[in-house]
């Protein structure tokens, strides 16, 4: 056996058999070769560990706080549909002489809107997260919101109202086509849209300090038309699952006493296997961090 070498290693073996058949002599030869391939080891990279930046609440001069024209549009266009609706309910109700229907179906859609405000608030509060489609910036905002809720008092007007103006545009526009010469569905549909599109507002208005809100504003909260900031404040208080309704409020007492959120939170897991955020302990996602320099009210 022989090795041979020639930038790889060879290893050569002969093996010789001698057979005598016929006076005849054969040399069988058996050449194995063993070829073992050198590898360069790749250079190690540095470790490069990274981190997430720690989220830190927006400063009251921050452009994000701040209205912009597109902002201001769509506030406009909101308010448009909203008053289109209004003031078809007052023709319609002059033109057939009925007042009591129109006016009661606009308190209805008062009522409508605070319990729609609490669902919506009540699901997005405890299911999806950043990711989930259509929802999640939505999601992301509230949750940021639980950390820091005196953030909503230094939005400007336009900048806390434009998505749900937005909404109630592309909602509400259509329905004052087709039924402006109704005006018991126009009362109803009037009151919804501007309550829900304004939900925002009477929402920032119940993280106000009381010196610091306008006397109207006030006078309405404290006879109940609007949230007041006592009621709201308990929902930013541990166990975080109560007084959703950020409109007037008035839901809020008969479904935290009827338990009609957690009888929804059982059904959802049991049959979807759907957690809701409420079920756990409090983490720093909830805890409410204390405003270091407060700032003004932006109206």
């Amino acid at each position: 056996m022989s090795i041979l070498s020639h930038h790889h290693h060879h290893q050569a073996a002969t093996i010789r058999h001698r057979h005598n058949h016929h006076n005849r002599r054969h040399d069988h030869r058996v050449y194995c070769a063993v070829t073992t391939q050198i590898t360069t080891r790749p250079k190690p990279e540095p470790l490069v560990i990274k981190t997430t930046p720690l989220l830190t609440p927006p400063r009251a001069d921050d452009p994000s706080l701040k209205s912009t024209w597109s902002h201001r549009a769509w506030v406009a266009s909101g308010c448009g549909t909203v008053l289109a609706s209004l003031a078809s309910t007052v023709i319609g109700s002059y033109d057939s002489h009925i007042w009591l229907e129109p006016v009661l179906s606009g308190f209805i859609g008062y009522l409508f809107a605070d319990l729609g405000s609490g669902v919506y608030h009540w699901g997005i509060d405890n299911y999806g997260d950043a990711s989930t489609p259509v929802f999640g910036s939505q999601i992301d905002a509230f949750q940021g919101h639980h950390k820091w809720p005196w953030t909503i008092t230094k939005r400007q007007f336009a900048n806390n109202l434009h998505a749900l103006a937005r909404v109630i545009t592309y909602t509400v526009l259509p329905i004052d086509l087709v039924f402006h010469d109704q005006p018991v569905v126009m009362g109803f549909v009037g009151m919804a849209g501007g309550c829900i599109m304004f939900s925002q507002q009477f929402h920032a208005w119940a993280h106000g300090t009381k010196s610091k809100l306008p006397a109207a504003v006030v006078a309405l909260q404290e006879a109940g038309v609007l949230v007041s900031r006592s009621q709201h404040g308990a929902h930013h208080q541990q166990p975080y699952n109560n007084n959703y309704c950020i409109v007037s409020g008035v839901w809020n007492r008969f479904l935290d006493e009827n338990k009609v959120f957690e009888a929804l939170e059982m059904v959802l897991y049991f049959k979807l296997g759907l957690r809701p955020r409420s079920w756990s302990e409090p983490n720093s996602d909830w805890t409410e961090e204390v405003e270091e320099s407060p700032g003004t009210y932006l109206p």
